[in-house]
């Protein structure tokens, strides 16, 4: 654990990160100069885009004071008292390997300056962290890119993976603004803002189910100074498809965790907290859990509101009518947001299908409640945790009133081959369950008309439940003194 953490800890200050590795992922595209001008200048915009300059300049103004918005705690309703945390600015003063206290930096072409960000870590372990060990980092995977941001997988010299994201220079978002003023350095600030937006979010919304953020890094690429990147824990993306394949357990650890998310963000130290952007992309699966890693999108505020006619809660199936507060906000507007759209792009997929019979009717009133935006954040969670103790304690097991068939127990062995399939399970190549307790297993056997025998293994599932192999028979059974095998006893 300790190594683990020490390799970790290298992404925190990275003046020097990755050298010549950024350089080929993250320099700008070429881009061909104009008449007059020099290949490493930004180009000038045209007179009738918007107010060139000054438009371009406003955007990134806003998108700024957004983020400083956020480092101090977020404004509007229900915002919490920022944590005390020491500041520092993001403004490289040459290359050393250090973190600067809070100072001030003029803003470049008319522009503001990068804001102030939370820490990351003490002065004196950042420039212990050897930020030239991140040299010799390996691996780096592109692996994938939305409207802004490009995210790559490289893997540090201590053997820890880590997640690695930039503003995309051929993405949509820098694109565009690059079309419409012509300022490519400007248009990179203005992407980057999102990014440092997301830096902040990722370090005040500290929770199991937000993505880690390890640290950035910053330096120069071609015609861009003070690139900016982001170090993250790595997880892998949620496919849905895939998900509809595997365990219901599995399934429900990941409503779960979405359960415990949303009622966070309803009640976090900013605010209650909007996800805008609710796509499974903006989420990913780390060691089973799900984790939300893109904030560029998220919103503190709520919507003000002067009637009830403004707090309009639009769907692409329904709509909702929120009350308007006499404080001038729509009441809980963020907080349905969020659990609609967990409603209709998780819940209705993952929790009832392949459940146990007898936790059906509750994962429904779940499902049915989520989706009419009957209950808050605050029951949703109370909901699946209850479901959670009814499935980890074995009380959803339903007493059987057939006889059992008897079964022989054959100690410290196992059954090789005569696998047979059933869905949904934990080997692709057989039939590999969960269960509570060998009662369950039996039963489970006795309602597979191929079952003949199954192997308990000394592996568990994340709720304690044992991993169990079911057998078309008995004929190859071999020592293994991890593994107790049960046969069905003649007659």
């Amino acid at each position: 654990m300790r190594r683990r953490r020490a390799a970790v800890a290298a992404g925190f200050c990275a003046s020097f990160l990755l050298g010549s590795v950024l350089n080929v992922l993250f320099a700008p595209g070429s881009e061909p100069p104009r008449p007059g001008q020099s290949p490493g200048s930004s180009a000038a915009p045209s007179p009738g885009r918007r107010g060139g300059r000054g438009e371009l300049a406003r955007q990134i103004r806003e998108r700024y004071e957004e983020v400083q918005r956020y480092s101090r705690g977020g404004p509007g309703p229900g915002a919490g008292r920022p944590e005390r945390r020491r500041l520092m600015d993001l403004a490289p003063a040459g290359r050393a390997c250090s973190v600067p206290g809070p100072r001030a930096r003029p803003p470049p072409d008319g522009a503001p300056g990068w804001p102030l960000l939370p820490a990351l870590g003490s002065p004196a372990r950042a420039r212990a962290s050897g930020c030239a060990a991140l040299r010799n980092v390996s691996g780096a995977q592109y692996v994938g890119s939305g409207y802004t941001k490009a995210v790559y997988r490289v893997r540090l010299p201590g053997g820890a993976a880590v997640a690695l994201k930039a503003v995309d220079f051929s993405g949509h978002d820098l694109g565009s603004c690059v079309r419409e003023f012509g300022a490519r350095r400007g248009c990179y600030r203005l992407a980057a803002h999102k990014l440092l937006k997301e830096m902040v979010l990722l370090e005040r919304l500290r929770h199991p189910n937000v993505l880690q953020l390890y640290g950035y890094c910053y330096q120069d690429s071609e015609d861009i100074p003070d690139t900016l990147t982001t170090i993250t824990e790595l997880g892998a993306p949620v496919e849905m498809i895939q998900l509809l394949q595997t365990s219901w357990e599995d399934r429900f650890r990941i409503c779960l965790s979405l359960g415990r998310l949303l009622h966070y963000l309803a009640h976090s130290p900013l605010g209650s907290v909007t996800l805008l952007d609710f796509r499974p992309r903006q989420f990913v699966l780390v060691d089973g859990e799900l984790k939300v890693t893109d904030l560029d999108d998220a919103r503190v505020e709520e919507t003000p509101c002067t009637n009830g006619a403004d707090c309009m809660l639009e769907f692409p199936a329904r709509n909702f009518s929120l009350p308007c507060s006499a404080q001038g906000w729509c009441e809980g507007m963020n907080e349905k947001r969020n659990l609609y759209n967990a409603y209709r792009f998780f819940f209705t997929y993952l929790l009832p299908h392949s459940a146990p019979p007898s936790l059906r009717p509750l994962l429904d009133t779940i499902v049915n409640a989520t989706g009419e935006l009957a209950w808050g954040a605050d029951e949703t969670l109370a909901q699946l945790e209850m479901v959670l103790h009814l499935f980890r304690s074995g009380q959803y097991l339903q007493n059987s009133t057939s006889s059992r068939a008897e079964y022989q127990r054959i100690p410290d062995s196992t059954i090789t081959q005569e696998d047979y399939r059933c869905w949904p399970s934990y080997h692709h190549g057989g039939c590999l369950l969960s269960v509570f307790n060998l009662a369950e297993a039996v039963d489970v056997c006795e309602s597979h008309v191929q079952c003949r025998a199954f192997v308990v293994t000394n592996q568990t599932t994340w709720t304690g439940r044992k991993l169990v192999f079911f057998k078309t028979g008995w004929n190859q059974v071999v020592p293994d003194a991890s593994k107790t095998t049960y046969v069905k006893a003649p007659g």
